[in-house]
C-alpha cells in the first residue's frame, strides 16, 4: 500500500509583510512524533506559505490534513479545510491548538461553526494526532475511509461522530519531553531555513499560573514538563549550524523563561551559538512572573540582545485577582527595573487595556508604577477575549458586562486563486461596567505616546535630566497628551488620524468586516496598508520613519514648559537642557531614511555628554561641565545598518513593514552613536 500522505499546516499570511514570521515548530514536533513511530508508512508534508498549500491542495490533495489554530490562524484553517474536501471528499481534517473553547455548550457551537473538522486534538497534538494515524493505517483508504475513520471516538482527540462529539482523552499531555523527537534534529524543518523565518525552540511546556485572559491559564496545563539541556543544546547547534547569514533573530516558545535553574544552563548554550555563529543577534523570550532574581541572572548572560519583559497586565490588586493573576508578585517585578537598568540591561512590560474591574485611573497608575519604575518599553495590548480563555465564557462576559468590537488580526489577509478574501477576526475588550468607551479611546492614544517615547534610548537623556529636576516622567507623558492639540500641525493630524482608527477599526462583527473587504476597492486599502494594521506599531514606524522631528521638538516643547512651570527656568538649568535636547536630536536623526549613512549630524556641547550618560542615576550633569565645547557626531555603524536592512528585506520598506522590523531589531541598534571629533 502506497504511504498514508499527511500535511501538516501552521500558516502565516504574507501578502504585504511577514505575519508569523517563526518557524513551524509546532506541527514539527507532530509530524516528528508520528514519522518516528509509524517510518516509511508515512509521507509528511509540512507547511507554512498559504500559496504553496493552496497549490498543492489543487492538484495533489493528501489523505489527511492538520491545521495549527490560533487566534491569527483559524479563518485560513477553515477556508483551506473547505478546499481540501472539494478536492478529496474521502480526507479527513484534523485541527489543534489553544484556541479552542473550554465550555462544553461553547465547544458543541465550535463544532457547528467549522463543520468541516472531523477531530480536534486538545492540549498538545502529538499523541492524538499520532492515533489518529494509527487507525488510518489500518484502514482500506479507497473504500469508505472517512466513514470508517469517524465511526469511533480516537484516544486523544475530540471526534465528530454520527452519533455527536465525543470526547476520548486519557492522555492529553507527555511527561518526558525529550520522548517527541526534534523536528530540527530529524530535518523536518530544514526547507524553512529560508532566510525570512526565524527558528524557535521550545525548552519546556506548561504554565503554572492560571490568568483568565490566556488561553494557557487551564489546570490541565498547570504542571511544567521539560526538554533535557541536552536535548535542547543539540537543537541550538543544528539550527546554529544552517540558519542564514541574513537570519539574525530567534524565539523561545517558554510561557515562563527564565524562571527555572535549567534556564541558566540555556542561556550559557545559546551564549555558545553566539559566540560561534554570530547568531542570534535577537532573543525573543516570554519571561517568567516569579523568581525574578534567576531570570535577571538569565538575561545578565544574554545580555543586550534580549530583554526583561515585566508583563504585569496591571497592578492594580483588585483586577489581578478578578484575572486570578494575583499569585504573581507585580511589585516585586518591577522593583528589579532600576536594579537591571544599572547593569546595562533593558527591560520591558506588557499591560492590558480593558481588564475586568479596570478603571481608566486604574489604569494610569499601573503605567505610572512602571514609568516610575523606569522601565524601557511599555506595551498597552487591548483585551483580546479568546476561545480557549476563561475570561471568554459566557458566565465570565456577564459578570464583569464586557464591551466588545471586532477588528482585523493585523496583516492577516489574503486573496485566494478563487478570488475570495480571507482575513483573521479577533473581538476585543473596547469597555466593561468599569471603563467607557471613550476612555478606552484617550488610553489608546497615551498607549501610542508611551510606544513612542518611553523608548529607550532616544528620550532617555532627556528623563535623566528632567528626574535631576525633581519632575516626575509619568507626568511629563502624561502632560503630553492633555496637551497634544499644541504640537506641530503634521502631529496634531497623526493624533487626530490615530484616534479616528481606533474607532473606525471596530466592526460590530466578523460577518461585516467578510463582507466589506470582498470588495476590491476596500481590499486595495488592505494592500496599502491604510486599514488593518497594528495600529500602535503602524504609527510608531510612521514616526520613526516620517516624523521623528517633529515628535522629537513637540517632546522637547513640552519639557522646557514643565521647567518653567516648576521653577526650573534659570540659566544654568536652561542650558543644560538646550544640551540634553540637541543630544537627543543627534540619537534620532534620520534613522530609517535610505540615505542615513550619509547624513550624520555634528553638536557642540558645553558638558561631557557621553560621560554623563554613562554615570550613575544620581549623578548631575552640572558636574560634567568643560572648559572647552565638544563636538559630537552621532553615527550608525555598519552592524546596525546591515540588521535593519536584512530586516527590510524580509518584512519590506512599507510602513507596515517597518513595523514589524522594529520588533525583531533590538531597540539599542535602532539609535545613532555619539562619538567625539573634537574639543574646542
Amino acid at each position: 500500500m502506497k504511504p498514508l500522505r499527511i500535511f501538516l499546516a501552521d500558516l502565516t499570511y504574507d501578502t504585504v509583510t511577514l505575519s508569523t514570521d517563526v518557524f513551524p515548530l509546532n506541527v514539527g514536533y507532530i509530524g516528528a512524533f508520528s514519522k518516528e513511530k509509524f517510518g516509511s508508512k508515512l509521507d509528511i508534508t509540512i507547511f507554512k506559505y498559504i500559496e504553496k498549500l493552496e497549490k498543492e491542495l489543487e492538484s495533489n490533495p493528501p489523505d489527511i490534513i492538520g491545521f495549527s489554530n490560533y487566534a491569527w490562524s483559524k479563518r485560513i484553517g477553515k477556508e483551506l479545510s473547505q478546499l481540501y474536501l472539494k478536492f478529496n471528499p474521502n480526507g479527513i481534517v484534523v485541527w489543534g491548538g489553544p484556541n479552542f473553547p473550554i465550555d462544553m455548550p461553547s465547544q458543541e457551537n465550535f463544532f457547528r461553526e467549522n463543520s468541516i473538522i472531523d477531530f480536534y486534538v486538545p492540549i498538545e497534538g502529538e499523541v492524538g494526532f499520532s492515533n489518529i494515524v494509527e487507525k488510518a493505517l489500518d484502514l482500506d483508504r479507497n473504500n469508505d475511509f472517512r466513514n470508517k475513520m469517524l465511526e469511533n471516538p480516537i484516544d486523544g482527540c475530540i471526534t465528530k461522530t454520527k452519533n455527536g462529539l465525543k470526547y476520548a482523552g486519557s492522555q492529553l499531555r507527555t511527561k518526558n519531553l525529550d520522548e517527541l523527537p526534534s523536528p530540527y534534529t530529524t530535518g523536518l524543518l530544514d526547507e524553512f531555513f529560508d532566510g525570512r523565518l526565524s527558528p524557535m525552540i521550545q525548552t519546556n511546556r506548561g504554565c503554572p499560573f492560571s490568568c483568565t485572559f490566556c488561553t494557557d491559564g487551564s489546570d490541565l496545563v498547570n504542571k511544567i514538563n521539560s526538554f533535557s539541556n541536552e536535548r535542547v543544546q543539540e537543537d541550538l547547534e543544528y539550527i546554529g549550524q544552517h540558519v542564514s547569514s541574513t537570519m539574525h533573530s530567534m524565539h523561545i516558545s517558554d510561557l515562563n523563561f527564565g524562571m527555572f535553574p535549567k534556564d541558566l544552563e540555556v542561556c550559557h548554550f545559546i551564549k555558545q551559538i553566539q559566540d560561534k555563529y554570530d547568531f542570534p543577534k535577537y532573543v525573543k523570550v516570554t519571561s517568567g512572573k516569579n523568581k525574578h532574581e534567576r531570570i535577571t541572572e538569565a538575561i545578565k548572560i544574554l545580555g543586550s540582545s534580549t530583554f526583561m519583559a515585566m508583563s504585569v497586565q496591571s497592578m492594580t490588586p483588585g483586577v489581578l485577582s478578578n484575572i486570578r493573576r494575583d499569585n504573581i508578585s507585580s511589585d516585586e517585578l518591577i522593583a528589579l527595573g532600576p536594579a537591571l537598568k544599572s547593569q546595562g540591561l533593558a527591560t520591558a512590560s506588557d499591560v492590558i487595556l480593558g481588564l475586568p474591574g479596570e478603571t481608566y485611573e486604574s489604569h494610569l497608575q499601573t503605567i505610572k508604577d512602571l514609568v516610575d519604575a523606569d522601565i524601557d518599553w511599555i506595551d498597552v495590548w487591548t483585551l483580546m477575549l479568546l476561545d480557549g480563555s476563561e475570561l471568554n465564557t459566557p458566565k465570565e462576559r456577564k459578570k464583569w458586562e464586557l464591551k466588545s468590537k471586532f477588528r482585523i488580526i493585523p496583516r492577516d489577509f489574503v486573496k485566494l486563486n478563487t478570488g475570495k478574501v480571507v482575513l483573521e477576526i479577533e473581538e476585543v475588550g473596547i469597555g466593561s461596567n468599569t471603563l467607557s468607551f471613550d476612555e478606552y479611546v484617550e488610553l489608546r492614544l497615551f498607549a501610542l505616546i508611551l510606544r513612542v517615547t518611553k523608548s529607550g534610548t532616544i528620550f532617555e537623556p532627556l528623563f535623566k535630566f528632567m528626574r535631576e529636576q525633581n519632575i516626575n516622567i509619568f507626568d511629563l507623558l502624561f502632560k503630553i497628551l492633555k496637551n497634544k492639540n499644541t504640537a506641530s500641525i503634521k502631529l496634531t493630524e497623526l493624533f487626530q488620524q490615530f484616534e479616528n482608527s481606533s474607532v473606525n477599526e471596530l466592526w460590530n462583527s466578523p460577518e461585516e468586516i467578510e463582507e466589506n473587504y470582498q470588495k476590491e476597492e476596500n481590499y486595495q486599502k488592505l494592500l496599502s496598508g491604510n486599514e488593518g494594521q497594528n495600529l500602535i506599531y503602524y504609527y510608531h514606524a510612521l514616526v520613526l520613519s516620517n516624523y521623528l522631528s517633529e515628535w522629537t521638538e513637540f517632546v522637547l516643547q513640552i519639557s522646557e514648559t514643565f521647567l518653567n512651570e516648576n521653577n526650573k527656568n534659570d540659566q544654568q538649568t536652561l542650558e543644560q537642557f538646550y544640551s540634553v535636547a540637541d543630544y537627543c536630536r543627534g540619537l534620532g536623526y534620520n534613522i530609517l531614511g535610505e540615505d542615513r549613512m550619509n547624513t550624520d549630524p555634528k553638536f557642540l556641547f558645553q558638558y561631557d555628554m557621553i560621560e554623563w550618560m554613562n554615570s550613575g542615576i544620581s549623578s548631575s550633569l552640572s558636574t560634567f561641565k568643560n572648559i572647552q565645547k565638544i563636538e559630537l557626531k552621532f553615527k550608525l555603524s555598519d552592524e546596525q545598518f546591515n540588521l535593519v536592512e536584512d530586516n527590510l528585506n524580509i518584512f519590506g520598506n512599507s510602513a507596515s513593514g517597518k513595523s514589524q522590523v522594529i520588533k525583531v531589531v533590538p531597540e539599542s541598534k535602532l539609535w545613532r552613536n555619539p562619538i567625539k571629533i573634537n574639543q574646542k
